[in-house]
């Protein structure tokens, strides 16, 4: 699986909205769900992941990891770890150029997500996306929309 060219990593940092993934069990009965990515002194990036749990009035669930950059040559593949010693990847396999919506898979292509900086994302790109996650060898059918509030 091939990710994007190159990333800069301070323009990739701040707050996405989940717009869609595949169901993960790290993630069962999230919704409203966001990822902060933030700089960490130690040069890693600080990752917080947040959900409502059952609906958008649900209680808030909050999960923090670090990641460092695997590949300093694009920045696009990082290991992400919130259970020491567990890693995972986060490859990002599409982005936009301006930074406005990413997708981040895995090489086994057992996870996947459609992130963008505002809650919704517009229909003409998401089926952009959608086209382009089949070149890379997702099934896009397993994909689940994710509520965001308004």
């Amino acid at each position: 699986m091939t990710t994007v060219s190159a990333v800069d990593l301070d323009r990739y940092l701040g707050k996405w909205y989940e717009i869609a993934s595949y169901p993960a069990w790290f993630q069962k009965g999230c919704t409203g769900s966001t990822a902060d990515y933030s700089r960490r002194p130690d040069g890693r990036i600080r990752v917080v992941n947040r959900c409502f749990k059952k609906s958008l009035d649900g209680p808030l669930k909050e999960s923090k990891g670090k990641a460092e950059v695997v590949d300093p040559e694009t920045n696009a593949q990082l290991k992400v770890t919130f259970f020491w010693p567990f890693k995972g990847d986060y490859w990002i396999i599409d982005l936009d150029d301006d930074y406005q919506w990413a997708v981040v898979g895995v090489p086994s292509r057992k996870y996947l997500w459609i992130l963008s900086r505002t809650p919704t994302l517009d229909g003409s790109v998401y089926d952009g996306i959608l086209r382009r996650v089949i070149d890379k060898g997702y099934d896009p059918t397993r994909l689940k929309l994710t509520a965001q509030p308004n």
